[in-house]
């Protein structure tokens, strides 16, 4: 096949008003509905089922068994219209689901750029996902969960309702989620979640400075690994933190967290904290 032409697979099944533009390739026995618009270049391998009110981007890859676009699973969904909407060179694995919005959580779940879903992740309704993020095998979001840019979710591990995950975070496997974590921190574990300290081999990976690494550390060590208060850490962070998209992140992130912050701190990190 050339770049502008589209492969369908004679076993695939593809509604007549379905919308797939230039260089889509649709594998073997996959279904698609007659609501869905895929973008230039994307691939289905196969056994791919893409239903329901779903836009997906340019250049994206779906692994087989991959379902996008389903009922949310909310017993008080109705069938209403509502919707998925993915953006470009995201790439799902295997047995990935990804729910549509509700009407009371606003209609739609959504996903950035340049994501990588690994094997049976699950993206439920009304989620927000960023952009540049990585989901580890079985990593599990509920409805209206935000995960921020370049935030990683660790194998096996769950996300509660409502939760928000800022950007750079790293959550480790098999933890469980049902507070905020602020960004640029590591999370691992459940009963409790406990704080790792500054997710600073990932900010070294994605080109932080030692200085900008530096002024995280210190904000956090406000926020977390004093004897402030939340309202006495920001004063402090504004006052000794120079102006900055990271002081200005956490800033914004801490005032606006609606259900706390993961703030448990590993008992040895809390002893050698620097």
């Amino acid at each position: 096949m050339t770049a502008d032409e589209v492969s369908i697979h004679p076993t695939a099944v593809v509604h007549p008003q379905a919308q797939l533009d230039a260089g889509v390739f649709v594998g073997p026995y996959c279904v698609i509905g007659p609501e869905v618009t895929i973008g230039k270049g994307t691939c289905l391998e196969a056994n791919v089922h893409i239903v329901g009110w779903t836009t997906i981007g340019e250049e994206c890859r779906f692994s087989p068994y991959s379902s996008i676009g389903t009922e949310p699973q909310d017993l008080a969904y109705k069938g209403e219209k509502t919707f998925v909407k993915i953006g470009h060179r995201n790439i799902f694995r295997e047995f990935i689901t990804v729910n549509r919005g509700t009407p009371k959580g606003g209609g739609l779940t959504t996903i950035g750029d340049d994501n990588y879903f690994m094997a049976y992740s699950h993206i439920a309704h009304d989620c927000q996902v960023g952009s540049h993020t990585v989901f580890i095998n079985g990593a599990t979001l509920a409805g209206h969960v935000r995960i921020d840019d370049y935030a990683t979710v660790g194998a096996f591990s769950a996300v509660h309702q409502f939760c928000r995950v800022g950007k750079y975070a790293f959550i480790g496997g098999y933890s469980v989620i049902t507070q905020d974590v602020c960004p640029y921190l590591r999370v691992a574990g459940s009963r409790p979640t406990l704080l790792y300290g500054v997710n600073a081999i990932g900010l070294r990976r994605h080109g932080f400075s030692r200085e900008k690494i530096r002024n995280v550390k210190m904000m956090i060590k406000f926020l977390f690994y004093s004897e402030l208060n939340t309202s006495q850490a920001l004063e402090r962070i504004k006052q000794e933190v120079e102006p900055g998209p990271e002081r200005e992140e956490i800033l914004t992130f801490v005032q606006n967290s609606k259900r706390g912050l993961v703030k448990k701190v590993a008992e040895r990190w809390a002893e050698n904290w620097e």
